[in-house]
């Protein structure tokens, strides 16, 4: 692998780890209680992950410039593992013997594709 694909790859893993940081957010959000409609959706945590998720679709777009596209739902399926993690760290959501499993599939497929695709 050329330092470009690395560089380019590295660019669209850190947009979707961005954006799996956004969904914190917005998830952290809609956990409070609003004083009005207006407020529930104007807030610095909802535009910040709005800005968050802007972000993310600009790295993305530098990413295809260095990669090839048949990458991006391999690398972007990373978000899945992101997500369970800040789930559990976080929110302090259970990790199922399903969510392990699926998880364990997300990264055999993640590594099959990385070394024979």
């Amino acid at each position: 692998m050329n330092n470009d694909i690395l560089f380019f790859t590295s660019i669209l893993l850190l947009g979707v780890f961005i954006s799996a940081v956004a969904q914190v957010l917005l998830k952290k959000e809609s956990q409070k209680e609003h004083s009005s409609r207006i407020k529930e959706y104007i807030n610095i945590r909802v535009i910040t992950a709005y800005v968050i998720f802007f972000a993310a679709t600009f790295l993305s777009i530098i990413a295809y410039k260095g990669i090839p596209l048949s990458w991006g739902p391999v690398i972007e399926a990373t978000s899945y593992i992101y997500i369970t993690i800040f789930g559990v760290c976080i929110f302090r959501e259970k990790l199922s013997y399903r969510k392990v499993v699926a998880l364990v599939f997300i990264i055999i497929g993640i590594l099959i594709y990385s070394f024979f695709g």
